[in-house]
């Protein structure tokens, strides 16, 4: 089996609208941590001095977003009320996990430019590659974005899809829809110049609107979908971090080919 990674990492120095948080904890500086927790909480009185080199485990603290890196957007993160089952939308730590371990399949959008991607697009798509989605087939988007992460450009120069094409995908029994963007949706610049140029609301988000009316996820801030040798005929596994009661958990999404 060939596994490819086609997950962005968490890095705090990459250009970010939240920026990331990282403290790296040596193997001394845990040392101390360690022997100091112990005496703190558990009134136990520990020497570092004696572990080799006086050092113990390192550690990492870090502050960020769900949304930082590569991610799945639970339905929780679309609005706090749905209109489907009772009424309340799942969050990332409720998600059915065979959603997230299924056939899956790349489009190939990197001629999309910036702005909205649309269902005849998608449709053009499928005809070239032969083959359109299946019931529960993981859709992944390459725009490209990918090629500008840990820029400021990242967040204001990619494509994301309508809300009819959104709706083409769901109704073919897709529940998980990738990108390699920033989000599903096209740049909030984008989203707003329309709005304020047509007054049309449903131009605002509406990739992620939907799913307050059908259940679906996301996975962003994918990448390496370039590298996939093919456009279907492999798998994807993308399980998201279990953060009870949050709207998005991060995941180390890979794509598997058998050889």
């Amino acid at each position: 089996m060939h596994i490819i990674d086609l997950s962005a990492p968490v890095d705090a120095t990459f250009d970010e609208p939240d920026p990331v948080r990282h403290e790296i904890l040596s193997p001394r500086d845990g040392a101390l941590h360690m022997s100091e927790e112990m005496r703190l909480h558990f009134g136990i009185e520990f020497d570092p001095e004696v572990l080799p080199d006086g050092e113990f485990l390192s550690l990492d603290r870090m502050s960020l977003t769900t949304h930082t890196g590569t991610h799945v957007d639970a339905p929780s993160h679309y609005g706090s009320r749905a209109s489907y089952g009772n009424g309340v939308p799942k969050n990332v730590d409720e998600l059915p996990l065979d959603w997230f371990f299924r056939p899956a399949m790349v489009l190939d959008l990197t001629d999309a430019g910036t702005g909205v991607i649309g269902a005849d697009r998608l449709e053009k798509e499928f005809v070239r590659i032969g083959h359109r989605p299946e019931p529960y087939e993981i859709v992944l988007l390459h725009t490209g974005a990918s090629a500008f992460a840990g820029t400021r450009r990242y967040f204001t120069d990619f494509a994301g899809l309508d809300g009819p094409a959104v709706h083409l995908l769901l109704d073919l029994g897709v529940r998980v829809i990738g990108t390699d963007a920033f989000s599903l949706d096209a740049p909030f610049g984008d989203i707003i110049g329309r709005y304020q140029r047509s007054g049309d609301p449903s131009v605002l988000w509406p990739a992620h609107f939907v799913g307050r009316d059908r259940e679906y996820c996301q996975i962003e801030r994918l990448a390496n979908l370039g590298a996939l040798p093919r456009s279907h005929g492999f798998r994807v596994a993308c399980f998201p971090i279990k953060i009870r009661g949050a709207g998005a958990g991060w995941t180390r999404a890979v794509a598997l080919l058998d050889t």
